[in-house]
């Protein structure tokens, strides 16, 4: 796991942001890039903000030990590592009932079909000549006995988010076998 971007972030930043991470893992709202944006482009953010979200969780679903976190950490000065185990050590616990809760959410709905459509967004000429290609994601879900359709829409991003989340759900699931 690389967290090298976490460097560009001060020491004494580090507990907020963190904090501010924990509580998305929770469901919480993200940290939001205009606090940051004087840290990180974009796509730093972007990137830290995954890298970090995964790091918790993996660190705890996997139930990672403290010798085993700081080799994930090698990377980061000491201090930034202090950091990182500090609040990982207060807020351990809520992180792994939340996988638990999103688990538990996961395993109560159930995929009975999808259907999946690319295109690109052409909605003024602006737009258009960014060529843009958008995922339709159909989706039939079963939840509660009755089948509901979804449909959602994602750019690149939000469906390598989704990605993302799927894998590390399913690393949960596989945790609690």
């Amino acid at each position: 796991m690389q967290l090298s971007l976490i460097q560009k972030l001060p020491p004494q930043e580090c507990p907020k942001f963190f904090h501010k991470i924990i509580d998305a893992v929770c469901g919480r709202a993200l940290p939001r890039f205009q606090d940051y944006g004087s840290i990180y482009n974009l796509t730093e953010w972007l990137e830290i903000i995954d890298e970090t979200v995964s790091f918790f969780e993996t660190a705890v679903s996997a139930q990672l030990s403290d010798e085993q976190i700081l080799q994930q950490l090698s990377g980061l000065s000491s201090s930034h590592h202090e950091e990182i185990m500090k609040c990982l050590k207060v807020r351990k616990e809520e992180i792994r009932l939340a996988l638990v809760e999103k688990t538990n959410a996961i395993s109560s709905a159930h995929l009975e079909d999808f259907d999946w459509q690319l295109k690109l967004a052409l909605s003024s000429d602006k737009i258009s000549s960014l060529q843009t290609p958008l995922l339709n994601l159909d989706l039939d879900v079963r939840e509660n006995g009755k089948l509901k359709p979804v449909s959602v829409e994602m750019n690149r991003e939000e469906l390598q988010n989704l990605i993302s989340s799927l894998e590390a759900a399913n690393k949960v699931v596989l945790q609690l076998k």
